[in-house]
């Protein structure tokens, strides 16, 4: 059996016969607000790692290095064992969710440059939002390796919104989380999904993410398989 190294909202990660490799397995467990709202959505966990297999394989193809390796079975792929860096990164295209709250913009608002945003990857403390310079006085973490993380985002950002947009969804804002691989160097990591990502159909505020749990807009596996039938997600397997 294999040994538990970690388990968060929606995965967990075990060891791999290889030192230098990991094992992510998706969970079907759904939560929303820092955990406060729960379920678990059979397949959920399955169609996920479709959607982060599409994704990272359209990364990969513009040079994007991310942590994944192979795939193992429907929930579970082989990934290189990083230390994550404990700082979720999230680009917003759109206004949407907690930024109206915090800054009173109007949803859907598009803002005329991507805007990147830090927060603190920690439960306890709700994930708050953290700027660059206190980064560094909590984690050994330099304004090189930052810009690198930032510029990565964005590139991301880039390449993500163009392919979208020709499949007529919008990409509204999404988070991403990176890591160090054993040779230091910083790669993208965690998943791409309808959990970590705000899609909207074309010229319409319709979600096709978890803001539908969160929102109790549907049936969020039917939103899900969906976006995976525009995207033609399912044609990758």
């Amino acid at each position: 059996m294999m040994n538990l190294i970690y388990e968060g909202k929606a995965k967990k990660i075990y060891e791999s016969n290889d030192s230098n490799e990991v094992i992510v397995w998706f969970k079907d467990d759904t939560t929303a607000f820092n955990g406060e709202k729960k379920d678990i959505i059979n397949e959920k966990g399955r169609v996920n790692l479709l959607f982060t297999r599409y994704f990272f394989r359209l990364l990969e193809s513009e040079g994007i290095k991310t942590h994944l390796l192979d795939f193992i079975d429907e929930k579970s792929f082989k990934a290189q064992k990083v230390n994550i860096i404990p700082v979720e990164v999230v680009i917003r295209n759109y206004a949407a969710g907690s930024i109206c709250k915090r800054l009173g913009f109007e949803k859907g608002e598009r803002f005329n440059l991507p805007l990147c945003e830090f927060y603190l990857k920690d439960d306890n403390l709700k994930d708050p939002l953290i700027y660059k310079s206190q980064i560094k006085y909590k984690y050994e973490i330099t304004d090189e390796e930052l810009d690198i993380i930032e510029s990565a985002a964005l590139r991301i950002n880039s390449i993500m919104s163009f392919y979208l947009c020709e499949k007529n969804i919008t990409l509204v804002d999404f988070k991403l989380e990176f890591g160090k691989n054993k040779n230091g160097e910083i790669i993208l990591a965690d998943e791409i999904s309808p959990d970590t990502c705000r899609f909207w159909k074309k010229g319409t505020t319709e979600s096709l993410d978890k803001d539908v749990y969160r929102e109790e807009k549907g049936d969020l596996l039917s939103s899900y398989k969906e976006l995976a039938q525009i995207l033609g997600v399912y044609d990758e397997v």
